[in-house]
């Protein structure tokens, strides 16, 4: 029964609103339990770091994935992985042999240039939906706000589904200071410039998904989610916890 009055989610085959989690290993049978009660609420899910090319039932899990709707995809780590020793042919085999739909072309560890992701981009674009991540997970790396700005822009002007803004899954590189703090000048300069609805900004714990609610609204992209987060996520997308209580119908703050 309905009878309270929310902030309006976006719901089903998501373009925005999305909640992006990810998975370090999440026993079969426990994801089946999970998804049957909260997959509605998961749009995207990333096989974390590069954990499907050593998970023993990869194929099964990615299945599992898509019967609920979710979009499964591989870490950018084995992406990066592949780049170092040359295997790009060889990991679009593997990602096609799974059914993989959705890659992910990112830079957090290895030093890639922007005129590499984006050919990169080019020839994944020909079979898959790509999305990138921008920054690094190296914490002492300080990447000048204005190169964010140009790089989120190219890597969505190449076609790109969405952007990802780093923040690793303990929210201390990227987008984070190294003690959690939020970047709050270089959200609100990306923001200003780029359609936030197809930026998603890993947050990985309540308190930066609470900020990103308040700053951008109840439909902001959030990756880099926990499992066994998501529940409490949606509860505060929806004004329910005592930090977004009073987020009624709010729009995005920054712009």
């Amino acid at each position: 029964m309905d009878f309270l009055d929310l902030p309006k989610r976006t719901s089903g085959q998501r373009d925005f609103g999305l909640t992006s989690i990810v998975d370090f290993g999440t026993p079969m049978g426990e994801l089946k339990y999970i998804l049957d009660d909260y997959s509605t609420m998961i749009d995207i899910a990333k096989i974390g770091i590069g954990t499907a090319y050593v998970t023993p039932n990869i194929q099964d899990k990615i299945a599992l994935y898509k019967k609920y709707e979710i979009k499964p995809y591989c870490g950018g780590t084995l992406f990066e992985k592949c780049v170092l020793q040359q295997k790009i042919t060889e990991y679009i085999q593997f990602l096609k042999s799974l059914g993989i739909e959705w890659v992910e072309v990112s830079n957090g560890t290895l030093d890639i240039s922007l005129a590499e992701r984006l050919s990169l981009i080019s020839l994944f674009k020909k079979e898959f939906h790509v999305i990138a991540e921008v920054g690094s997970k190296d914490c002492n790396k300080d990447i000048p706000i204005s190169k964010w700005k140009e790089e989120v822009s190219a890597l969505l002007e190449a076609g790109c589904e969405y952007v990802i803004t780093e923040g690793r899954d303990s929210g201390t590189s990227g987008i984070y200071e190294k003690n959690g703090d939020i970047k709050n000048d270089l959200i609100k300069d990306l923001v200003q410039d780029i359609d936030y609805k197809k930026i998603i900004f890993e947050a990985p714990t309540a308190k930066h998904q609470m900020y990103f609610i308040q700053q951008i609204g109840p439909n902001v992209n959030l990756g880099n989610v926990k499992l066994q987060d998501v529940l409490v996520l949606e509860a505060q997308r929806q004004g329910l916890r005592s930090e977004t209580f009073y987020l009624e119908d709010r729009e995005c703050t920054l712009l």
